[in-house]
């Protein structure tokens, strides 16, 4: 018996030593990649089918689209899907304070972007 619990209590520990060791699959990843007082920039990948949260722009930013892609855009107010295509390469600005609405993934594999938040 104590055989058996030493086993089941091993394994759930290597279980779970692997499971947050790994990205995590299913969620936009960030990763900071400089940080200086007037800016910040920031890589994101967010894999297909996934949902970016909305969230209030806690800067003016630059975003640069690394791949091509196609994402909805919800309308929070509506609910309604508007259909977004952008191009490697592709940049857009953003003004402090806006509402960053919900994102969703559309294409069939992730898409990275750099947003440049400036201070």
């Amino acid at each position: 018996m104590r055989n058996i619990l030493l086993t089941a209590v091993v394994s759930v520990a290597a279980t779970l030593l692997v499971v947050y060791s790994l990205p995590a699959a299913g969620l936009v990843q960030e990763t900071v990649k400089l940080e200086k007082p007037r800016v910040t920039v920031t890589e994101t990948s967010q894999p297909a089918g996934v949902a970016r949260d909305p969230y209030v722009r806690p800067t003016d930013q630059v975003i640069v689209f690394l791949d091509d892609c196609s994402y909805d855009r919800i309308d929070p107010a509506t609910g309604k899907a508007e259909r977004q295509n952008r191009k490697s390469g592709d940049v857009i600005w953003h003004d402090k304070g806006e509402h960053a609405p919900q994102l969703v993934n559309k294409g069939s594999k992730p898409f990275r972007t750099v947003i440049i938040g400036l201070k």
